[in-house]
């Protein structure tokens, strides 16, 4: 058990226990000395409380067996007991009701106090030990976020250099055909897309308006390419623009879709985004032609969106993906509908009245 806990914590242990004794000696208010008799143990009780204090914390610090350190406590207390009776014995004298010590009677009239500060004992460390485990969440929990947040960081960083890798590929074809118009314009694109990405501030999720734009900007890249044997149908609510989406969510998806779909095909080719409500969720739909006769494997896209979902929402995130009835491949995602609060407007005078 950690002994670095605040000593507040045995201060606030003891404060029921001494309200529980301030209540038991109010009916002795008002008859003779018992109320002076009372205070007096009362605060011999609390001044206790601090060597108690310091023993349990050495004892933990050793790291005692439980039963040696109950034994170490019970004859500590019990011994303050003794001396509470010693000091009660001491006021009887001084008060002129006893003349001298009587020894024999030490051991008697012992349980109150003593049970006191077994129960002392007890509730500190009942209340060490909560917030040592709270504690040890805590620092589980921190230690939990930092790694997903690191392989989160590392599957996001992974998008860019296969993206730029494939584009760059693309170039290089477009060059080696004569397409030099067409390759600077991709160059172009491609500078427009990896400034964007970079200056993102590192958020895990963006809004959607924000996913789409990015989209949009891979695209006329791809476009610079492939012309009009790429088209392209987008849709999403106005009412989720503002929903919060991993970053780069659409971008492998789409990548895949141009890369293992559109591009072999020798007519035009159509890709279509359907972004929707589901059900209290966010789903969205990724469609392409394509004559693939079986699932595609071996990429990295898919599988880092999947992963990234997982790290973020837990069993809450969903991929599937497979081919339709239609020829056509269909990518689906559900997650979590998150909006953000609304912000408070402000009172007009007269509402205000």
């Amino acid at each position: 058990m950690k002994d670095d806990t605040p000593l507040l914590v045995p201060v606030l242990a003891a404060l029921p226990l001494f309200a529980c004794m301030t209540i038991l000696g109010l009916p002795s208010l008002g008859h003779g000395d018992a109320s002076v008799f009372r205070a007096v143990l009362f605060v011999a009780c609390a001044v206790w409380t601090v060597p108690l204090t310091l023993l349990q914390r050495a004892l933990w610090r050793r790291e005692c067996a439980w039963w040696k350190m109950g034994l170490a406590l019970l004859g500590a207390s019990y011994a303050m007991s003794v001396m509470n009776a010693l000091l009660v014995q001491r006021l009887d004298i001084a008060l002129g009701r006893e003349k001298r010590f009587h020894l024999n009677d030490l051991l008697r009239g012992l349980d109150s106090c003593w049970l006191a500060l077994i129960a002392f004992c007890a509730v500190h460390a009942v209340a060490v030990y909560y917030l040592s485990l709270q504690r040890a969440r805590l620092q589980l929990a921190q230690a939990q976020a930092a790694a997903r947040d690191a392989e989160l960081r590392a599957l996001r960083l992974q998008v860019n250099p296969h993206f730029l890798f494939n584009t760059l590929n693309a170039v290089s074809a477009l060059v080696a055909a004569g397409a030099n118009r067409e390759a600077n314009r991709m160059l172009a694109n491609v500078s427009d897309f990896l400034r964007a990405t970079l200056a993102h501030d590192g958020r895990h999720e963006h809004s959607l308006a924000e996913e789409l734009a990015l989209t949009e900007a891979y695209l006329d890249i791809e476009k610079a390419r492939l012309g009009e044997r790429l088209q392209l149908a987008m849709h999403a609510g106005p009412d989720l623009l503002d929903a919060a989406v991993p970053y780069l969510m659409l971008q492998p998806l789409v990548e895949n879709a141009v890369r293992h779909g559109i591009a072999p095909l020798a007519t035009p080719g159509r890709i279509d985004i359907a972004i929707a409500r589901a059900d209290g969720r966010l789903r969205v739909d990724v469609r392409n032609d394509g004559r693939m006769p079986a699932q595609r494997g071996g990429g990295i896209g898919l599988p880092n969106v999947a992963s990234r979902l997982r790290h973020l929402y837990g069993d809450a995130g969903r991929v599937d993906a497979g081919w339709d009835g239609d020829g056509r491949y269909h990518v689906r995602l559900e997650l979590p509908l998150r909006m953000p609060a609304p912000a408070s407007t402000p009172m007009s005078l007269r509402e205000a009245a």
